[in-house]
């Protein structure tokens, strides 16, 4: 068989794994465990290229680890709820579980064509009431904890989605998913105390040692621990309010105070209840969103009190008191004092309202004095302005210095503050997970029993109603508990709770008692190996290690305080953008080029199309490509060998039709010479191995070299190494080598190539008489390594200055390379011109510059 039939190997092998359960994982405390997991995907109804490059990264390694004796559980699952499908079966007029189930069976069919090693037995889907049932006992463990609260609070509300988002999913200010500008609104909401982890959260980052720092500084900031001061502010006025408290984390800047801004629901609003332009002024309020970005966004706009605050550092400084909608009751005490020349939002409010702008912070080295204009100063310096404060260094010496004062006249208390707020979780869609509260006639909470879990939504539900089908479903809220007629809640949970715990279940996907059993957990926690997208480093991420904290809170049972302790953020997979003349997307089927720059619509060849950037694969732009598609036309390894190739997986990665084209191409010839060696062995030549045991040398060193980058996932230089292989043994093989030799090499070569290849190399095994039910990562020879590599002596201009350790028989122009980017040497280098070299193969090497 001179040319590699991809589509029957692949399928005679993905069967072969499916009939012997292969990659079936079950607690073996003989072995040590191996817990590698991926995102799960939501079923939209297709994988993208996205999720090719995700769950072959994880396969990579899970393959490798397996191979290493590893007990490895490497799942799927399926983030089944939310609003897309609640949106399609509306637009399509199905019910949301026909089209979500539909999805999962079409995806679950393509993921399988990659030859995943997926313990299939172990597959979840969070729509399904056997996984809800116990995300409902969980709420309910966590509401008897005093985890889980209700109360009326503004929210931040998606006009489009029509439901509720927490901080963390409204971007830029607008909704995560439907990129619509997001408004204040109060109601009644279900609320997880993250808040109460605060300080547990942000120390635990500092044991997450194989977590990419930039994901870590991402939940630092969200988190945001501040060290700040309680301050009393007097107020005199027509309104009997004696004093106004504010936390601030810059009391430094008192002298520079020109005004006092209170949320519109600071307990000072009720004395402006009957006035009719105050309440309009609140209605212009709920304009805003609830997050940082929408009320930094928002023009910042305030309603002027009878009351004045005194500086209590300065009793002749008095300020006025303003409500303003850049102030929120759940930061500090929904009370902050304004210094508009370091703070850019209070600069804005000053300058609308023309209030005071005083300077009391000024660069280090600046002599001449200096005005704010437009833009606040908010960098460190010198405090000047500032009476009994001048001189002072700010912030490092000038806020301490502040808050003793203030403590010791006993107007001030030092605390600390976070930013982190509290997890609003109710969201008024159909198609989640519902809340297993009910409420009686008097309107008073009632728990709905375990027994009755779980509360099941309702199959026959008409989703072309205005908010929240559920309100409208008299049937499905009635309920009878302990004998006593209830309603039941319509608000169901937010998708990101599915998302915060599964990783538990697949420890124990078939428990009917509980979420997850406690040996069970014990034995796989945490998992070792995450994959997934960077954008969810404070959504879903931060959410997971709050509900370890949480399930671990008054559970002597439960030990484990953080759920990944490895985390890998891979790149995103991009492809150029095509528009036509009427500035309308167009996907790659639909154009053609022939010079590779030059573009135009197949059908019209006199068309012209513009090329835009390579971005982000996405349908809204066209540029997309069908994994589906490619393995039908080139075959899984081929897909695999490609999307592993071109980039650091943490990097994004270019799609290229000729890289395709390439991955398949190098499979093809690797067979042909796959053949030769087969046909070399089977003749079981007696001859001898060279006598510098060149293939066994070559072969403990690409071992080594490919077992570092597994490890390290750089996995694109794996697959150069490929290209090395078979550059070598394409030479070799015309050699005199003894058979017994070669197939010993030659299997090994196999096995390492294996994770990344595993169909072709399987066959290309069993071609050689291997046993394929068990496969065993090579052992290292060292003595072969120790001999495959020599020191070399670096001369520049005949003087020693280094010793380099490399393979034996480098080329120059590699060793060169080597040299330029050994650190002891570089700075002989930079920037010089290399005039000669006078190289000594595997001894010494003098560089004339």
């Amino acid at each position: 068989m001179q040319r590699y039939n991809f589509k029957t190997i692949e399928r005679k092998w993905q069967k072969f794994w499916d009939a012997n359960n292969f990659f079936k994982s079950e607690i073996d405390k003989n072995k040590k465990k191996f817990y590698c997991l991926e995102m799960f995907p939501y079923p939209s109804g297709k994988i993208h290229m996205g999720h090719v490059r995700n769950y072959t990264i994880g396969d990579v390694l899970s393959r490798f680890k397996k191979m290493q004796g590893f007990n490895v559980l490497h799942p799927m699952g399926w983030d089944s709820f939310g609003m897309p499908a609640e949106n399609a079966a509306r637009l399509n007029n199905l019910d949301p579980k026909t089209w979500t189930e539909n999805n999962i069976a079409i995806m679950r069919g393509q993921l399988k064509l990659l030859g995943l090693s997926i313990d299939w037995d172990k597959e979840i889907s969070t729509c399904s009431p056997e996984y809800y049932k116990h995300q409902q006992k969980f709420f309910l463990e966590m509401l008897n904890k005093g985890l889980v609260y209700r109360k009326e609070n503004y929210v931040n509300w998606d006009p489009i989605d029509q439901t509720v988002l927490a901080n963390e999913q409204v971007i830029d200010g607008k909704g995560w998913r439907s990129g619509a500008i997001v408004k204040r609104k109060k109601l009644n909401q279900w609320f997880f105390s993250i808040s109460k982890f605060s300080e547990e959260l942000l120390s635990g980052l500092d044991q997450l040692q194989q977590w990419p720092n930039k994901v870590k500084v991402m939940q630092r900031n969200w988190i945001g621990k501040s060290f700040g001061c309680e301050i009393n502010f007097q107020i005199k006025g027509n309104d009997p309010v004696d004093n106004i408290k504010c936390f601030t984390t810059r009391p430094d800047t008192l002298f520079g105070l020109s005004f006092l801004a209170l949320s519109v629901d600071h307990p000072v609003a009720k004395f402006y209840e009957k006035n009719a332009n105050f309440i309009k002024f609140k209605n212009e309020c709920s304009k805003t969103g609830t997050t940082e970005e929408s009320i930094a966004q928002a023009e910042k706009i305030g309603f002027k009190t009878n009351l004045t605050a005194i500086n209590p550092l300065d009793k002749n400084i008095q300020v006025p008191v303003y409500f303003a909608n850049f102030v929120l009751m759940d930061y500090g005490f929904g009370a902050v004092f304004g210094c508009p020349a370091h703070d850019q939002r209070d600069l804005d409010f000053a300058l609308k309202y023309e209030l005071n702008v005083i300077p009391v912070v000024k660069p280090k080295d600046l002599l001449k004095p200096y005005q704010i204009e437009k833009e606040a100063y908010t960098g460190p310096g010198v405090i000047f302005n500032s009476n009994f404060l001048n001189g002072l260094k700010a912030p490092e010496e000038s806020i301490n210095e502040t808050i003793k004062i203030l403590e010791k006249k006993k107007i001030g208390i030092k605390k600390i503050n976070f930013r982190l707020k509290d997890w609003g979780i109710s969201r008024q869609r159909y198609w989640g997970c519902p809340i297993p509260i009910a409420y009686n006639k008097s309107g008073k909470i009632v728990k709905i029993p375990e027994e009755m879990l779980p509360i099941k939504l309702p199959e026959k539900i008409d989703l072309n109603t205005k908010g929240n089908p559920l309100d409208h479903h008299n049937t499905w809220k009635k309920i009878i508990i302990n004998g006593e007629e209830c309603t039941m809640e319509t608000d169901t949970l937010d998708t990101f709770v599915d998302s915060s715990w599964y990783f538990l279940r697949f420890c124990s996907s078939k428990n009917n008692d509980y979420g997850f059993d406690y040996d069970d957990v014990n034995y796989w926690l945490p998992v070792d190996q995450y994959i997934g997208g960077i954008e969810h480093a404070i959504l879903h991420l931060l959410y997971s290690r709050f509900f370890m904290q949480a399930i671990g809170y008054k559970n002597n049972k439960f030990n484990h305080t953080e759920p990944f302790r490895g985390l890998f953020t891979q790149g995103m997979v991009c492809h150029q953008t095509y528009k036509n003349d009427k500035n309308q997307w167009l996907s790659p089927d639909e154009v053609d080029s022939e010079d590779g720059k030059n573009y135009f619509i197949k059908k019209n060849p006199k068309s012209i199309i513009k090329v835009g950037p390579s971005e982000s694969m996405s349908k809204s732009k066209k540029n997309t490509i069908d994994p589906t598609e490619m393995i039908n036309s080139y075959g899984a390894d081929a897909v695999r060998l490609f999307i592993l190739s071109d980039s650091p997986p943490e990097k994004d990665i270019q799609w290229s039709d000729q890289g395709m084209i390439s991955a398949y191409k190098f499979l093809q010839k690797f067979w042909r010479m796959h053949i030769e060696i087969l046909s070399q062995i089977k003749e079981k030549k007696v001859g001898l191995e060279l006598d510098d045991n060149t293939l066994s040398k070559f072969t403990n060193l690409i071992l080594e070299k490919i077992e570092k980058n597994l490890n390290n996932f750089q996995y694109n230089v794996i697959v150069a190494s490929f290209h090395e292989i078979y550059n070598f043994l394409s030479k070799q093989i015309k050699k005199d080598i003894t058979f017994s030799v070669l197939l010993e090499n030659y299997l090994k070569i196999l096995k390492i190539m294996n994770p990344i290849i595993p169909h072709f190399t399987t066959e290309c095994m069993e071609n050689l008489g291997y046993n394929n039910k068990e496969l065993f990562w090579p052992v290292l020879d060292k003595k072969h390594v120790v001999e495959a590599r020599a020191n070399i002596v670096v001369q520049i201009n005949g003087k020693k200055r280094c010793l380099i350790n490399t393979v034996i028989n480098i080329d120059e122009n590699n060793l060169i390379t080597t040299i330029k980017d050994d650190p002891a040497i570089k700075k002989y280098l930079s920037e010089k011109k290399i005039k000669k070299t006078i190289y000594i193969k595997n001894k010494l090497i003098n560089i004339l510059i």
